[in-house]
Protein backbone atom coordinates (compact mmCIF):
# COMPACT_ATOMS: atom_id res chain seq x y z
CA UNK A 1 0.00 0.00 0.00
CA UNK A 2 1.61 3.13 -1.04
CA UNK A 3 1.80 6.16 1.55
CA UNK A 4 -1.21 7.74 -0.13
CA UNK A 5 -3.40 5.01 0.86
CA UNK A 6 -2.16 5.12 4.46
CA UNK A 7 -2.84 8.70 4.45
CA UNK A 8 -6.69 8.14 3.09
CA UNK A 9 -6.80 5.29 6.18
CA UNK A 10 -5.86 7.97 8.31
CA UNK A 11 -8.44 10.28 7.39
CA UNK A 12 -10.83 7.63 7.51
CA UNK A 13 -10.45 6.31 11.07
CA UNK A 14 -10.03 10.22 12.27
CA UNK A 15 -14.20 10.46 10.59
CA UNK A 16 -16.09 9.29 13.72
CA UNK A 17 -19.72 8.24 12.87
CA UNK A 18 -22.07 9.38 16.03
CA UNK A 19 -24.37 7.11 17.12
CA UNK A 20 -26.05 9.12 19.95
CA UNK A 21 -25.64 12.10 21.76
CA UNK A 22 -22.57 12.20 22.40
CA UNK A 23 -21.64 8.77 21.36
CA UNK A 24 -19.18 8.36 18.68
CA UNK A 25 -17.69 5.08 16.83
CA UNK A 26 -14.35 4.12 15.66
CA UNK A 27 -12.92 2.30 13.10
CA UNK A 28 -9.41 0.45 12.73
CA UNK A 29 -6.83 0.97 9.95
CA UNK A 30 -6.03 -2.42 7.85
CA UNK A 31 -2.95 -2.42 9.04
CA UNK A 32 -2.71 -2.68 12.53
CA UNK A 33 -0.45 -4.44 15.84
CA UNK A 34 -1.90 -6.71 18.10
CA UNK A 35 -3.18 -4.14 20.08
CA UNK A 36 -5.14 -1.02 18.91
CA UNK A 37 -2.25 1.98 18.17
CA UNK A 38 -2.32 4.26 21.07
CA UNK A 39 -1.92 7.26 19.16
CA UNK A 40 -4.86 6.12 17.05
CA UNK A 41 -6.82 5.44 20.11
CA UNK A 42 -5.74 8.90 21.98
CA UNK A 43 -6.60 10.61 18.35
CA UNK A 44 -9.99 9.26 18.09
CA UNK A 45 -10.94 10.20 21.32
CA UNK A 46 -9.75 13.83 20.67
CA UNK A 47 -11.69 14.26 17.33
CA UNK A 48 -15.21 12.96 19.56
CA UNK A 49 -14.33 15.69 22.37
CA UNK A 50 -14.00 18.59 19.38
CA UNK A 51 -17.32 17.36 17.67
CA UNK A 52 -19.27 17.55 21.03
CA UNK A 53 -18.31 21.43 21.17
CA UNK A 54 -21.04 24.52 20.99
CA UNK A 55 -18.39 26.70 20.24
CA UNK A 56 -15.11 26.28 17.69
CA UNK A 57 -12.77 26.78 20.68
CA UNK A 58 -8.82 25.34 20.09
CA UNK A 59 -7.55 22.90 22.23
CA UNK A 60 -5.41 23.40 25.16
CA UNK A 61 -4.27 20.13 26.50
CA UNK A 62 -5.39 16.46 26.29
CA UNK A 63 -4.09 13.55 29.24
CA UNK A 64 -5.38 9.95 28.67
CA UNK A 65 -4.88 6.93 30.67
CA UNK A 66 -4.64 3.70 29.01
CA UNK A 67 -6.11 0.87 30.99
CA UNK A 68 -6.50 -1.93 28.58
CA UNK A 69 -5.87 -2.95 25.18
CA UNK A 70 -8.28 -2.89 22.26
CA UNK A 71 -9.19 -5.56 19.32
CA UNK A 72 -8.02 -4.01 16.09
CA UNK A 73 -10.94 -6.17 14.54
CA UNK A 74 -13.66 -4.55 16.33
CA UNK A 75 -14.90 -0.89 16.37
CA UNK A 76 -14.23 1.64 19.03
CA UNK A 77 -16.79 3.62 21.21
CA UNK A 78 -16.16 6.94 22.40
CA UNK A 79 -18.22 8.41 24.98
CA UNK A 80 -18.05 11.73 25.53
CA UNK A 81 -18.78 13.14 28.94
CA UNK A 82 -19.61 17.25 29.02
CA UNK A 83 -18.11 18.54 32.02
CA UNK A 84 -17.91 22.46 31.24
CA UNK A 85 -19.31 24.58 28.74
CA UNK A 86 -18.42 28.22 28.35
CA UNK A 87 -17.60 30.29 24.99
CA UNK A 88 -14.07 30.47 25.66
CA UNK A 89 -13.54 27.27 27.70
CA UNK A 90 -14.28 24.04 28.01
CA UNK A 91 -14.09 20.33 29.29
CA UNK A 92 -14.25 17.38 28.28
CA UNK A 93 -13.94 13.33 29.77
CA UNK A 94 -13.94 10.68 26.78
CA UNK A 95 -14.01 7.38 28.08
CA UNK A 96 -12.98 4.84 24.94
CA UNK A 97 -15.10 1.33 25.26
CA UNK A 98 -15.29 -1.94 23.68
CA UNK A 99 -16.87 -4.93 24.53
CA UNK A 100 -18.56 -3.11 27.42
CA UNK A 101 -15.03 -2.73 28.73
CA UNK A 102 -13.09 0.92 29.31
CA UNK A 103 -9.92 1.02 27.22
CA UNK A 104 -8.73 4.37 27.73
CA UNK A 105 -10.13 7.57 29.66
CA UNK A 106 -8.71 11.10 28.14
CA UNK A 107 -9.73 14.48 29.58
CA UNK A 108 -9.68 17.10 26.84
CA UNK A 109 -9.12 20.78 27.72
CA UNK A 110 -10.27 23.58 25.06
CA UNK A 111 -9.43 27.45 25.61
CA UNK A 112 -9.47 30.72 23.61
CA UNK A 113 -6.78 32.53 25.99
CA UNK A 114 -5.69 35.92 23.29
CA UNK A 115 -2.83 37.22 23.48
CA UNK A 116 -0.42 37.85 27.02
CA UNK A 117 2.98 37.04 27.42
CA UNK A 118 5.10 34.78 25.28
CA UNK A 119 8.61 32.83 25.37
CA UNK A 120 9.70 29.48 24.35
CA UNK A 121 11.79 27.10 24.15
CA UNK A 122 14.72 27.17 21.08
CA UNK A 123 14.44 24.20 18.51
CA UNK A 124 17.70 22.46 17.95
CA UNK A 125 20.11 23.32 14.88
CA UNK A 126 18.99 20.71 12.34
CA UNK A 127 19.39 19.81 8.36
CA UNK A 128 16.23 20.85 6.37
CA UNK A 129 13.68 17.95 5.93
CA UNK A 130 14.09 17.51 2.52
CA UNK A 131 17.84 16.64 2.90
CA UNK A 132 17.28 13.66 5.34
CA UNK A 133 15.80 10.52 3.77
CA UNK A 134 12.32 9.13 4.63
CA UNK A 135 12.44 6.14 7.36
CA UNK A 136 11.62 3.91 4.27
CA UNK A 137 14.86 4.46 3.11
CA UNK A 138 16.21 3.84 6.48
CA UNK A 139 13.87 0.26 6.70
CA UNK A 140 16.06 -0.75 3.85
CA UNK A 141 18.08 -4.29 4.85
CA UNK A 142 16.24 -4.47 8.54
CA UNK A 143 13.13 -5.85 7.25
CA UNK A 144 13.44 -9.10 9.62
CA UNK A 145 14.70 -6.90 12.68
CA UNK A 146 11.84 -4.43 12.93
CA UNK A 147 8.84 -6.16 10.52
CA UNK A 148 6.36 -4.50 12.74
CA UNK A 149 7.72 -1.05 11.96
CA UNK A 150 7.98 -2.18 8.02
CA UNK A 151 4.66 -3.72 7.70
CA UNK A 152 2.96 -0.87 10.15
CA UNK A 153 0.45 1.87 8.69
CA UNK A 154 2.39 5.09 7.42
CA UNK A 155 0.12 7.94 6.72
CA UNK A 156 3.28 10.48 7.83
CA UNK A 157 6.67 11.14 6.59
CA UNK A 158 8.69 10.37 8.82
CA UNK A 159 12.57 11.69 8.69
CA UNK A 160 15.00 11.27 10.96
CA UNK A 161 17.81 13.80 11.72
CA UNK A 162 19.46 10.41 13.92
CA UNK A 163 20.04 7.33 13.07
CA UNK A 164 16.67 5.24 14.34
CA UNK A 165 17.61 3.10 17.41
CA UNK A 166 18.22 0.22 14.84
CA UNK A 167 20.64 1.48 12.51
CA UNK A 168 22.39 3.38 16.17
CA UNK A 169 22.70 -0.18 17.22
CA UNK A 170 24.30 -2.18 14.70
CA UNK A 171 26.68 0.90 14.71
CA UNK A 172 27.40 0.18 18.84
CA UNK A 173 26.15 3.69 19.43
CA UNK A 174 23.96 5.19 21.81
CA UNK A 175 21.86 8.58 21.82
CA UNK A 176 19.96 10.63 24.99
CA UNK A 177 17.29 12.22 22.08
CA UNK A 178 15.49 11.06 18.95
CA UNK A 179 14.49 14.38 16.24
CA UNK A 180 12.13 13.42 13.75
CA UNK A 181 10.71 15.89 10.74
CA UNK A 182 6.64 15.13 10.11
CA UNK A 183 4.07 15.83 8.06
CA UNK A 184 1.30 13.87 6.51
CA UNK A 185 1.52 12.04 3.53
CA UNK A 186 -1.05 14.45 1.81
CA UNK A 187 -3.09 17.27 1.70
CA UNK A 188 -5.38 17.42 4.74
CA UNK A 189 -8.52 19.31 4.85
CA UNK A 190 -8.92 22.63 6.16
CA UNK A 191 -10.24 21.75 9.67
CA UNK A 192 -8.03 22.07 12.61
CA UNK A 193 -9.53 19.34 14.47
CA UNK A 194 -8.00 17.07 12.01
CA UNK A 195 -4.67 18.74 12.15
CA UNK A 196 -4.38 18.46 15.70
CA UNK A 197 -5.65 14.99 15.61
CA UNK A 198 -3.00 13.89 13.32
CA UNK A 199 -0.08 15.72 15.43
CA UNK A 200 -1.79 13.46 18.81
CA UNK A 201 -1.79 10.32 16.26
CA UNK A 202 1.79 11.12 15.63
CA UNK A 203 3.09 12.01 19.53
CA UNK A 204 2.68 7.94 19.95
CA UNK A 205 5.76 7.81 17.80
CA UNK A 206 8.86 7.67 19.14
CA UNK A 207 8.48 9.43 21.58
CA UNK A 208 9.72 6.36 24.25
CA UNK A 209 12.77 5.76 21.86
CA UNK A 210 15.56 7.50 23.82
CA UNK A 211 14.59 6.08 26.95
CA UNK A 212 15.88 2.37 25.08
CA UNK A 213 18.92 4.59 22.94
CA UNK A 214 20.44 6.22 26.17
CA UNK A 215 21.31 2.34 26.77
CA UNK A 216 22.28 1.84 23.23
CA UNK A 217 19.22 -0.75 22.75
CA UNK A 218 16.76 -0.89 20.04
CA UNK A 219 13.53 -2.60 19.27
CA UNK A 220 14.26 -5.64 17.18
CA UNK A 221 17.60 -6.41 18.54
CA UNK A 222 16.84 -6.32 21.98
CA UNK A 223 13.83 -8.27 24.40
CA UNK A 224 12.80 -5.21 25.31
CA UNK A 225 8.71 -4.98 26.60
CA UNK A 226 7.39 -1.96 26.18
CA UNK A 227 3.30 -0.68 27.01
CA UNK A 228 2.14 3.13 27.33
CA UNK A 229 0.51 3.84 30.98
CA UNK A 230 -0.52 7.39 30.23
CA UNK A 231 0.32 10.00 27.42
CA UNK A 232 -0.17 13.55 27.60
CA UNK A 233 -0.63 16.29 25.07
CA UNK A 234 -0.39 20.11 25.51
CA UNK A 235 -1.59 22.64 22.53
CA UNK A 236 0.50 26.39 22.44
CA UNK A 237 -0.32 27.25 18.58
CA UNK A 238 -2.35 25.76 16.42
CA UNK A 239 -0.97 23.68 14.09
CA UNK A 240 -0.66 22.66 9.81
CA UNK A 241 0.14 19.18 9.85
CA UNK A 242 0.54 18.58 5.94
CA UNK A 243 3.19 21.32 6.48
CA UNK A 244 6.82 20.06 8.24
CA UNK A 245 7.52 19.97 11.74
CA UNK A 246 10.25 18.84 14.19
CA UNK A 247 9.40 16.26 16.69
CA UNK A 248 12.47 16.43 19.22
CA UNK A 249 12.07 14.20 22.25
CA UNK A 250 14.35 12.65 24.94
CA UNK A 251 14.14 10.73 28.26
CA UNK A 252 14.32 12.75 31.49
CA UNK A 253 14.43 9.29 34.18
CA UNK A 254 13.54 5.71 33.90
CA UNK A 255 13.46 3.62 36.93
CA UNK A 256 11.10 0.89 38.75
CA UNK A 257 10.87 -0.56 34.99
CA UNK A 258 9.17 2.97 34.35
CA UNK A 259 10.23 5.55 31.81
CA UNK A 260 9.51 8.87 30.94
CA UNK A 261 9.56 10.71 27.09
CA UNK A 262 9.14 14.11 27.12
CA UNK A 263 8.87 15.81 23.23
CA UNK A 264 8.68 18.93 21.54
CA UNK A 265 6.98 19.88 18.23
CA UNK A 266 8.11 22.97 16.31
CA UNK A 267 6.75 24.16 13.18
CA UNK A 268 9.28 25.58 10.80
CA UNK A 269 9.53 29.43 11.80
CA UNK A 270 11.26 27.57 15.42
CA UNK A 271 8.00 28.06 17.51
CA UNK A 272 7.21 25.29 19.50
CA UNK A 273 3.54 24.13 18.96
CA UNK A 274 2.83 21.26 21.35
CA UNK A 275 5.03 19.57 24.23
CA UNK A 276 4.58 15.41 24.91
CA UNK A 277 4.77 13.64 27.87
CA UNK A 278 4.44 9.97 27.56
CA UNK A 279 4.77 7.47 30.39
CA UNK A 280 5.84 3.58 29.98
CA UNK A 281 6.45 0.38 31.08
CA UNK A 282 9.43 -0.52 29.42
CA UNK A 283 11.64 -3.90 30.71
CA UNK A 284 14.51 -5.21 29.11
CA UNK A 285 15.69 -8.60 29.20
CA UNK A 286 19.63 -9.05 28.51
CA UNK A 287 21.20 -12.10 27.63
CA UNK A 288 19.87 -12.66 24.45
Amino acid sequence: MSGSADFDELLAILHLRQSDDDIYIGSHPSKNPVRTFGGQMIAQAFVAASRSLNHSTPPSALSAHFIAGGDPEKDLEFRVVRLRDERRFANRRVDVMQDGQLLTTAMVSFLSGGRSLEHGIAPPDLPDPQSVPPVDDLLIGYEDVVPHFVNALRPIDWRYTNDPSWVMRRKGQKLPHNRVWMKALGQMPDDPVLHAAALIYSSDTTVLDSIITTHGLSWGFDRIFAVTTNHSVWFHRPVRFDEWVLYSTSSPVAADSRGLGTGHYFDRAGQPIATVVQEGIVKYFPGR
